[in-house]
């Protein structure tokens, strides 16, 4: 399990962006919700120390267990729809236990990664045979369709997007690809326009999804306003921040954030916080982070040994990509609002906690380069 390693080849630099982008969103946290701060504050220890640890854990070694993980993966997220499930907001997505409480969708999505890294390297040379392609489908819809009944539909999309990036790795045919792109396309632009039809007929008005997506579509329109005025107000606060923003924890009058205009500040808003009080300057800061997280992960994975850590490298990347992008577009009003938490930045211990422990695996494939 535990092996000798080369210091030259642990990558510091991508443990101290993260650890950067984890401190801005710590303080960003204590400006949005001082309450929660000190929680956010233990995860970021627990979850370096966690990294730490994974990091010199071979990462052939834990993919040895991948069917031990994804069945504990479903039967917690079975859990989560009985009465150990917690409600919040209108969706039962965590385990509530004395004390403590965890949200089994935010772990699923290490395990996928971990899970589809082992099954698509054992059978790299049949991926395109129609047996393999309906197991995986099979594997990775079992999951999603837990996670989307809690609901959960931004958790549901990540994790078919980092499946999809894991398949395409794994040597996808390009015939199947331009065929599924050509079926999915035209497909999705009709669904677009039912729904939209549908909603503007005052048929399923009432429904949670339907009142998302015709909010983003038709922001003025009086019985949308207030599922859009979310998005509205997190796009005032970031134009309202300027080049250098407002500063931490102020005391502005004018703040969004301090007139309570903001909702779930600290969590999937938090870009709106960060682009009021630190401006451009520190949405820039933050996205640079961001995405050299996602560079280091896919370099780290050109050099990696072999298949496996290839592949688990990807579906980091992939992880804080997605995720990134879908919470930067709807803070900025470029998708319809769904909540997911910006990687390392907004609060959540298991969210945060998972990251760590993925990047602790990444960490150990890099450990291990590839020998020319």
């Amino acid at each position: 399990m535990l092996k000798q390693y080369k210091l030259k080849n642990y990558h510091f630099q991508l443990i101290i962006s993260i650890m950067a982008l984890n401190i801005i969103g710590i303080l960003l946290i204590g400006s949005a919700k001082q309450s929660v701060q000190k929680t956010q504050i233990m995860g970021f220890i627990v979850g370096v120390v966690a990294m730490v640890v994974i990091s010199l854990m071979d990462y052939s070694f834990i993919l040895r267990f991948t069917w031990l993980y994804y069945v504990g993966m479903v039967a917690l997220l079975i859990l989560v729809m009985t009465g150990l499930g917690d409600d919040s907001h209108g969706a039962q997505r965590w385990i509530q236990l004395p004390g403590f409480r965890f949200q089994p969708s935010e772990l699923a999505k290490i395990i996928v990664i971990l899970f589809f890294a082992a099954f698509f390297a054992k059978y790299r040379d049949k991926i395109n045979s129609v047996k393999i392609l309906a197991m995986s489908l099979i594997l990775v819809a079992v999951p999603l369709l837990l996670i989307y009944k809690q609901p959960d539909l931004s958790t549901t999309i990540a994790i078919a997007l980092i499946f999809a990036s894991l398949l395409y790795i794994a040597g996808l045919s390009y015939k199947i690809v331009l065929t599924v792109l050509g079926i999915g396309i035209p497909t999705g632009i009709i669904g677009i326009t039912l729904i939209v039809h549908k909603a503007l007929s005052g048929n399923g008005s009432d429904d949670y999804h339907y009142g998302r997506i015709m909010s983003w579509l038709y922001p003025e329109d009086k019985r949308w306003a207030g599922v859009a005025m979310q998005q509205r107000n997190a796009i005032m606060a970031i134009g309202s921040g300027q080049l250098w923003g407002k500063g931490l924890n102020n005391s502005v009058a004018t703040s969004m954030k301090n007139a309570n205009y903001i909702s779930e500040p600290q969590t999937d808003m938090i870009f709106a916080v960060a682009g009021e009080e630190l401006g451009f300057a520190g949405l820039l800061v933050i996205v640079l982070l961001l995405l050299f997280i996602i560079i280091e992960c896919i370099l780290i994975g050109r050099r990696a040994k072999d298949f496996q850590g290839r592949l688990i490298c990807v579906g980091m990347a992939s992880l804080v990509g997605f995720q990134s992008v879908f919470n930067i577009f709807v803070a900025t009003g470029l998708m319809p609002n769904t909540g997911i938490p910006l990687p390392f930045v907004s609060y959540g211990l298991t969210s945060l906690l998972s990251l760590y422990m993925g990047m602790g695996v990444v960490l150990n494939v890099g450990l291990q380069p590839k020998k020319y």
